[in-house]
């Protein structure tokens, strides 16, 4: 979904930062052997999450939906040199892939994954974090919310992905087999409505909240 006209969404990504060599691979490969291709960030939202880490300079980072690995190695391109990335996805055939492009990257060592439900792996890293990027099964982000809120530090931020789910969170019935729209309306209301944090949605891509931690 376009918010702005194609020809000049065009123009934004021709004259925002290169993509980096290994995620264009990434990309690539991803698009060949893995089902469904578009959940990767992709080109202009992962220079907006890599400019956003760097922004932060993470200690300590969290990802919640690891997919191929592209998000975290955008990710990962902000933190400070002893700092670390936790990941967590829940399909045990996409570990191997991830693992080979961070193995890659020169943030190798600093990435760790874990396999497995996040509400469940969350409450046993014994981390607080600076940044948390939330970009998996929409019906859980505000669980995932409300496990990762006491584990955020003060200032930290939270990225939240697909949060305008191609305008669908504007309409007013959903059909039958529809969760992950009246999930998405429940979670925007939750981060406006905590005072435990300030939050702007932007209208990138699919949507994406910053939310910081007060």
């Amino acid at each position: 979904m376009h918010f702005i006209a194609e020809n000049l969404d065009d123009y934004v990504v021709e004259h925002s930062e290169n993509e980096p060599v290994l995620l264009q691979q990434l990309t690539r490969e991803t698009y060949q052997k893995i089902l469904q291709p578009r959940m990767l960030s992709g080109h202009y939202q992962g220079r907006i999450l890599s400019m956003i880490s760097k922004l932060v300079n993470p200690k300590s980072i969290l990802e919640i939906g690891t997919y191929t690995g592209y998000s975290a190695l955008c990710l990962a391109e902000g933190l400070q040199d002893s700092g670390t990335l936790h990941t967590i996805d829940i399909n045990e055939e996409l570990v191997y892939f991830q693992r080979k492009y961070f193995d890659r990257s020169e943030y190798g060592a600093q990435i760790h994954q874990h396999l497995g439900d996040a509400l469940d792996i969350i409450p046993k890293l014994d981390k607080t974090f600076d940044l948390v990027f939330i970009d998996a099964d929409k019906e859980n982000y505000s669980n995932y919310f409300h496990v990762i809120i006491d584990r955020l530090n003060t200032g930290g931020i939270i990225l939240s992905d697909n949060v305008l789910w191609s305008g669908k969170v504007l309409e007013k019935s959903f059909k039958k087999d529809d969760t992950s729209t009246p999930a998405l309306i429940k979670y925007n209301a939750l981060l406006k409505a905590d005072t435990r944090v300030e939050t702007v949605v932007l209208p990138i891509r699919d949507g994406l909240t910053i939310s910081r931690k007060i």
